[in-house]
């Protein structure tokens, strides 16, 4: 299977009318990539519910098949996994495709580390331009070994230890992605693997972990959050209710946030605190959001988000150290603070140049190319609010083959003044697969579309 295949799928998107409504939006991307992964190095059967099937979750599923997992999809939303226990992976007998996930071929890597085989990974365009050291460097530590290309690149071949030594692991950066693929590898290595944290990030595996049956302990220390795993525990399959993506809700939200007169509710969120920075920032702006009926799924805290329209928001300082509980989501803010009354600063952020594309630049011309000043450093991005009608539109952006900055600039196009043309769509479907349709159906199917989905020659 190729990722980079077919011509890209540009949309010309215009004003919308209100939007009302229940926007139901994919199962977390995070946790359903996890939930496939513990499931394959489980003993016996995991069932998974509201699984997220975008294509970076299906890359993955795939990838635990070629590991000698048995993956199966039951329904909507619905799978199994069969698992093979820890240390359990097979050789597979072709190179592994992550088209664009970041998130999964970097905690497969951890995930096989430890086990006496050898993998190849690969991916798409975007995802070979992404730097893996991060990961294969401590992977080393166990006794794994990586053979890339020039930066630490894809494709690249990861030969696991075949005797693995326990690691204790300080994060040099905030990320959830480099800490879980510690901890997967740590499954399999005798005694106890140590990571710390000195800045909290996204705790899902930790939560999973201890789930499935782990002997995992987390205590806060003047070092940071220090994580401790046991290793060679034994599995067990579960059952798993996948909570709703907030990353993937933040998009209809702040839509909502932008176009006059819009009331919505986004069902089944998860409001895990790791994650919720976004909505935390957005109150502060002036955002009318309500979290209802809270409650626990799977282990995680979950609530239905009410948003409501209210008028101007204003541009604040975001702080720094609420970066890793929002990572995902500055994208999103940058094209909503364009609509707020003044400056909006989001510093500490270095983490989007090296995501899907340069989220930092991305955002930042595609912002400029729609009417919208902007200030840009290594690590920081100043949006110069112009206001809830101040946005001129017009211009085409260039989504870098990243799902999260055209789903950005498609909200924002809502709320433009002129139509908004994005050069290739084709991405959404990596996260957020009827992302389109929901919109519309939000917008009672009266967003104006100046040119409808065509391929570009």
């Amino acid at each position: 299977m190729t990722h980079d295949a077919g011509s890209p799928v540009s949309r010309t998107i215009g004003r919308s009318g209100s939007l009302r409504g229940t926007a139901h939006v994919p199962g977390d991307k995070s946790i359903s990539h996890r939930a496939l992964i513990l499931g394959a190095l489980s003993v016996g059967e995991t069932r998974i519910s509201g699984l997220l099937e975008g294509d970076d979750v299906r890359d993955t599923a795939r990838a635990m098949a070629a590991f000698g997992a048995r993956v199966e999809r039951l329904g909507a939303g619905e799978w199994r996994v069969t698992g093979v226990g820890v240390g359990g992976f097979a050789e597979p007998e072709d190179v592994i495709d992550f088209g664009n996930s970041g998130t999964g071929v970097r905690l497969v890597m951890g995930a096989m580390a430890t086990t006496p085989i050898t993998a190849t990974f690969t991916g798409d365009a975007s995802l070979r331009r992404r730097p893996m050291g991060r990961v294969t460097r401590p992977l080393a530590l166990f006794g794994a070994r990586s053979f890339g290309r020039e930066g630490g690149r894809l494709p690249m071949t990861v030969v696991g230890a075949a005797e693995p030594v326990p690691v204790r692991y300080r994060l040099p950066v905030a990320s959830a992605q480099v800490k879980s693929a510690v901890l997967l590898a740590g499954l399999n290595a005798p005694g106890e693997t140590v990571v710390i944290e000195p800045v909290p990030t996204r705790d899902h595996t930790e939560r999973m972990l201890a789930g499935f049956g782990a002997d995992i302990t987390i205590e806060e220390s003047a070092e940071g959050r220090v994580i401790r795993l046991a290793g060679h525990p034994e599995l067990a399959g579960q059952r798993l209710t996948v909570p709703r993506d907030p990353s993937s809700a933040a998009f209809p939200v702040a839509a909502a946030l932008m176009v006059p007169g819009s009331e919505i509710v986004v069902p089944g969120v998860g409001i895990n605190p790791t994650r919720a920075g976004l909505f935390e920032t957005l109150r502060e702006m002036g955002a009318d959001i309500r979290l209802e009926n809270m409650r626990e799924e799977g282990g995680e805290p979950v609530a239905d988000i009410r948003v409501r329209h209210t008028g101007t928001l204003r541009g604040i300082e975001v702080p720094p150290e609420r970066a890793p509980a929002m990572i995902d989501e500055y994208p999103i803010l940058a094209a909503l603070a364009a609509f707020a009354e003044g400056d909006t600063v989001m510093r500490g952020i270095g983490e989007l140049r090296v995501k899907e594309s340069d989220r930092i630049d991305a955002m930042a011309r595609g912002l400029e190319a729609v009417g919208v000043p902007v200030e840009e450093g290594e690590d920081v991005l100043v949006v110069h609010g112009r206001g809830p009608e101040g946005v001129r539109g017009g211009g085409t952006i260039e989504s870098r083959l990243d799902h999260r900055i055209a789903m950005s600039f498609a909200c924002l196009a809502m709320a433009a003044r002129d139509p908004v043309t994005i050069d290739d769509v084709r991405p959404v479907t990596t996260s957020f697969p009827g992302f389109f349709e929901l919109m519309v159906s939000l917008a009672g199917g009266a967003a104006e579309e100046a040119e409808q989905a065509r391929p570009l020659p």
